[in-house]
Order: C-alpha cells, then sequence, then structure tokens
C-alpha cells in the first residue's frame, strides 16, 4: 500500500455515505484523495473538508487511483464489484451484509475484534456488521468478557432510517396526512410493525438472524440469541431491550463499573429522575452507545442482566462510525 489514503467512496450521496464524509470531517481522518462514486448519482456532487467533489461513474472509475474503497450501495452492487476491488489490491470495507456470513471474511466492531484487521496480511474485503449488532455488542461485550454470557434475548425498535431515504419521506408523507404506503408492508406513523427484512423458513425474519449470526461471529459462537425486530415510527435512532443470563453472578453496581469502563459507551441509569436514553435525545449524529434501565435478578439460581440500549444508527455506531474506525485501523495497520 502507498504511504498516502487514497480513498473511494461508493454511494457517496446516501444516507449512510453521507454521514460517512460526516465522521470523516469530524474525527480529521487523513484523506490525501477523496473520490466519490455513485450510480443514479453521477455528477452530482458531494462536500468533503468543505471542498467539493463531482460523484463519478463506477463502471468507468480509474481504480489504480486508490487503495480504500468503502462500499454504501447495498448487497446488489457489493456483489458485483466488490471482489475485483480486492483483485485490484484495494483494501474494501462493505457496509451491506453480502459477506458477513462468510468464515473467510473479518466481521468487525474496532473495540472487539481489531485483530482481525491487524492480522490481514494482504488488501481483503472487511464486513461493517449490522446496526442493530453493534450497539448490542459493544454494550455487552464487557459484561461477557467478565461473567460470561450464556443467553441472550433482545427486542429491537428500529428507526425508519435504517431502511433508506424512501422510508423516512413516507414517515414523514404519512405524518402530514398523505396515504403513502409503499416502503413497508402496512403504514408506519402511528404504528409499530414487528417485521424487518422478509420472513424465513423458521417463521424469524432475516434481520432477526442476522443478529444471532453476527452476535456469535464476532463475539462468541457458542452464545444463543433470540430476538424480535420491530419497525417504529422514529426517523432516527435504534433502541433494544435486551436479556441476558450469565454464569457468573453479580450487581447493578459491578454492571454500572464495567459500563463506566468501556470506551464508546455513556450510563444514563437513574430512572427515578427519568434519566434513560431515548432516540429523540440521545441519537443525533452522536457516536456514543448509550445504556439505561440496569436490572440484576436471580431468576431460578439463573443470574439475569436487563437493559436498554440506544445508539445513532447512521451517524454513530450502526453505521457510518464504525465504518470510519475500521477505516481507521487500517490506516493505522499500514502506517499512513
Amino acid at each position: 500500500m502507498s504511504n498516502s489514503v487514497n480513498l473511494a467512496l461508493i454511494g457517496a450521496s446516501g444516507v449512510v455515505g453521507k454521514k460517512i464524509l460526516k465522521v470523516i470531517e469530524n474525527k480529521k481522518i487523513p484523506i490525501d484523495n477523496f473520490y466519490p462514486i455513485g450510480n443514479s448519482s453521477v455528477g452530482s456532487e458531494v462536500f468533503l473538508n468543505n471542498e467539493k467533489y463531482t460523484i463519478s461513474d463506477l463502471d468507468s472509475f480509474d481504480r489504480s487511483k486508490i487503495n480504500i474503497a468503502i462500499f454504501s450501495a447495498g448487497s446488489k452492487v457489493a456483489r458485483k464489484y466488490a471482489q475485483s476491488f480486492v483483485d485490484e489490491n484495494i483494501y474494501v470495507i462493505d457496509m451491506s451484509s453480502e459477506f458477513r456470513y462468510q468464515e473467510n471474511i473479518p466481521l468487525v466492531i474496532p473495540e472487539i475484534n481489531n485483530e482481525s484487521i491487524e492480522n490481514l496480511k494482504n488488501p481483503s474485503l472487511i464486513s461493517n456488521p449490522n446496526c442493530s449488532v453493534s450497539q448490542l455488542l459493544l454494550a455487552i461485550h464487557p459484561i461477557h468478557s467478565q461473567l460470561k454470557i450464556n443467553f441472550i434475548n433482545v427486542a429491537t425498535y428500529q428507526a425508519v432510517s435504517g431502511t433508506g431515504k424512501d422510508a423516512i419521506s413516507e414517515l414523514e408523507n404519512q405524518l402530514s396526512g398523505l396515504e403513502d404506503i409503499n416502503v413497508y408492508p402496512k403504514r408506519i406513523a402511528g404504528n409499530v410493525i414487528p417485521h424487518c427484512d422478509v420472513f424465513l423458513e423458521n417463521d424469524f425474519t432475516k434481520e432477526e438472524m442476522k443478529i444471532a449470526w453476527e452476535t456469535q461471529k464476532i463475539l462468541d459462537p457458542k452464545i444463543p440469541v433470540q430476538s424480535t425486530c420491530v419497525r417504529v415510527p422514529v426517523i432516527n435512532g435504534h433502541s433494544e431491550a435486551v436479556f441476558c443470563r450469565t454464569e457468573k453472578q453479580t450487581s447493578k453496581e459491578e454492571i454500572h463499573k464495567l459500563l463506566k469502563e468501556t470506551k464508546g459507551l455513556k450510563l444514563f441509569d437513574n430512572p427515578e429522575n427519568n434519566e434513560y436514553p431515548t432516540p429523540h435525545e440521545h441519537a443525533n449524529d452522536t457516536e456514543e452507545v448509550f445504556v439505561g434501565r440496569i436490572r440484576v435478578e436471580q431468576i431460578n439460581n439463573e443470574n439475569w442482566i436487563s437493559m436498554w440500549i440506544v445508539a445513532d444508527n447512521v451517524y454513530g455506531k450502526g453505521a457510518a462510525l464504525n465504518c470510519v474506525q475500521i477505516l481507521e485501523s487500517l490506516i493505522i495497520k499500514n502506517k499512513l
């Protein structure tokens, strides 16, 4: 790899793509040459560090200009192009689910398994996890490290921004009185829909199974995971109700200590004063994963921890931030 960061962002004009640019700016990531790439947005403009860039076409782009590419354009584009970039000696960070479950492709949350990047011998493809998984695992990783989690049940309450620009418009249109139902199978305004992604043969949705598959790949392959994923009429910010069973007994004070010591987490747990995280208050271009409503109890001699987690699913740990942290790790690894 050359001694400069030459970055292409495929999907630069999308909801997540724009947030990736914002995180790069806010974290002052040193980019020497930047190339925004798109499909339907070719010719339009994006800004990075107050410089204006025109979006190029993916098929005609000269790949010899870059050494890192971020794919933020969905599974179809990733499936068609990502591996060919790697074949040309380019590191690829893919935001889609296309490669997450392939054994030889790292699925990375840098605070948990950054060694997956450090151990790479050559330019490779790296997958960014599901948005719900990133915030979940950042919060439970310190608990698992100390107390050994052996079962997880989670219910996610997912914002419409997780589906993209059209979903945001659909909610806003419905709130303004238009009966616009195109993205979701049912009206989302004033409603909750227990249906994220497609249903599988086991009656779980693919989104629900992603939480199980990715938790096991990143955290521990032995942990059983149950989940229910619900779409809620919130523009931004995913919330999760999490229930973990641990092998070791603990206390609320110990959980507080573990979470306070974990980089990237912020504890809001004083329910008597209405202090607990909500997406409206805590998921607006925020980096932290916010945790509250900690409860510790013994049920039938089993040790259970319950908690409530909120994070920005687009700018924050769920998407753009984790991607840029992977980018940082690649820069450090290659001493750029």
